[in-house]
């Protein structure tokens, strides 16, 4: 397997207030985006402990044997781990109060991938010549779509389109969605802010991925959600086999 991942601040915002992180573990890959939200520099600060914490309870946790509920609940646990450190330290600064980040996190192994993910960032996997989400976005206008209230045409330009319903570290407890899923011989697993997904249709996105080289992927990627304004942070990991 090979991975990449970069950020960008975008062309508009005065900070970047996203991570993004990949390791290998015993020819296993963990990749993770976050997309921080709150005041001043609080959303950054969010995304950097989500990261990091999330990182250390794996470590501390990862084993080569791990079975499959296991790894349900390493990376659960590890997302749940980062929530309580955000939501206490956003307790202790009146500053940072309210801070928050999205959470895409993959665990890429010999046969299976699994995923867990809070908030809008999402994961993406094209095989056969095809891509599909395998995320679901927790925001109010997909909640409304999937209650039949707003068409696909009226979300794109909902005003709530960027509202959340679910973030790591607003509330004392979070609840992840979890994901398990065949590894296909080959494929590519995209991982990103809604930076390139929120500007960039599907089809966009899956035309760069089916016409680029893995070396420069991640860059060409990139480039498209600038082309399109850069209106926000960029992040993005790629796994592909």
């Amino acid at each position: 397997m090979q991975w990449d991942v970069k950020t960008e601040i975008g062309l508009i915002r005065d900070e970047n207030q996203d991570q993004v992180r990949a390791e290998e573990f015993s020819g296993r890959i963990l990749a993770v985006v976050c997309d921080g939200m709150g005041g001043e520099r609080s959303g950054s600060q969010a995304s950097k402990i989500a990261v990091r914490e999330l990182f250390d309870r794996f470590k501390a946790g990862f084993r080569e044997d791990l079975s499959a509920e296991e790894v349900r609940a390493l990376l659960l646990s590890s997302v749940s781990a980062a929530n309580s450190v955000i939501y206490t330290t956003s307790r202790m600064d009146y500053r940072s109060y309210g801070m928050g980040t999205t959470c895409v996190v993959a665990y890429v192994e010999e046969e299976w991938i699994s995923l867990a993910n809070v908030g809008d960032s999402r994961a993406y996997l094209v095989q056969d010549g095809n891509i599909r989400q395998l995320t679901n976005d927790h925001t109010v206008v997909n909640m409304l779509l999937q209650q039949g209230k707003i068409t696909l045409e009226e979300a794109v330009q909902h005003p709530q389109k960027n509202m959340l319903t679910r973030a790591v570290g607003v509330e004392r407890v979070v609840k992840p969605d979890y994901f398990r899923i065949p590894r296909p011989k080959e494929f590519q697993l995209l991982l990103c802010s809604d930076g390139l997904s929120g500007y960039c249709t599907k089809e966009e996105i899956f035309s760069v991925m089916q016409e680029t080289h893995f070396e420069g992927l991640v860059q060409s990627l990139m480039k498209l959600a600038l082309d399109k304004g850069g209106k926000d942070n960029i992040s993005i990991a790629v796994v592909t086999s």
